[in-house]
């Protein structure tokens, strides 16, 4: 029974958590970070505003999360580092990991390019959005680190580039900002630009 009530419990924190991050998200991307407040986010969550800093924490910790849920998508109770892990490991040769790289960034900044530019337009102007935008982008470069060990692994980096250099690589060309340009500023499509990061990726580091 009291194993029963703890599962009840967990699942409860669980399920206000996501009704949180999520009210933070719509808030963000409708009225911009700085304009929300914790106590709007509390009531488009059905919360008490103690709730949101037991939950989860202050609104740079709010930003954080959302981009942690966005970035792994609707669909999947992982983050995006643990999803992208399964995906390496099932890769069975570099060029798999290439396609993985691209398919990933195609897939994405579709979801989160507009959050990012909440976060950039935010930065400006928020000493703790600042923050957050510069330590998402640093976890992205060590994160990066490891699919450069996987090429490696497979043959990959032949040139003799080291894994630190490799991941500076795909940082790069993945870049949130390297898609708005090409897909939203500059009209390629899709696809387009799916093709050109996995010849990119595959030209640089094979």
């Amino acid at each position: 029974m009291e194993i029963r009530h703890n599962d009840r419990r967990v699942a409860q924190a669980v399920a206000t958590r996501a009704a949180v991050v999520e009210a933070a998200r719509q808030l963000f991307l409708s009225n911009g970070y700085v304009a929300t407040t914790i106590g709007a986010i509390a009531g488009q969550a059905g919360v008490a505003i103690q709730t949101i800093y037991n939950s989860v924490g202050n609104k740079a910790a709010l930003l954080s999360a959302v981009v942690d849920a966005t970035a792994a998508g609707p669909d999947t109770p992982r983050s995006a580092t643990e999803v992208m892990r399964a995906r390496t490991a099932a890769a069975s040769d570099a060029g798999a990991v290439f396609a993985v790289l691209a398919d990933w960034f195609a897939e994405v900044h579709p979801r989160s390019s507009e959050l990012f530019s909440v976060m950039r337009q935010a930065s400006a102007v928020d000493a703790e959005a600042a923050k957050v935008l510069r330590d998402r982008a640093e976890r992205r470069l060590r994160n990066y680190a490891e699919a450069a060990a996987a090429l490696r692994q497979r043959g990959a980096l032949a040139s003799g580039m080291s894994d630190e250099q490799a991941a500076a690589v795909i940082w790069s060309l993945g870049h949130p900002d390297t898609y708005k340009s090409l897909v939203l500023d500059f009209g390629w499509e899709p696809e387009r630009y799916r093709d050109w990061i996995h010849a990119a990726l595959k030209s640089a580091l094979a």
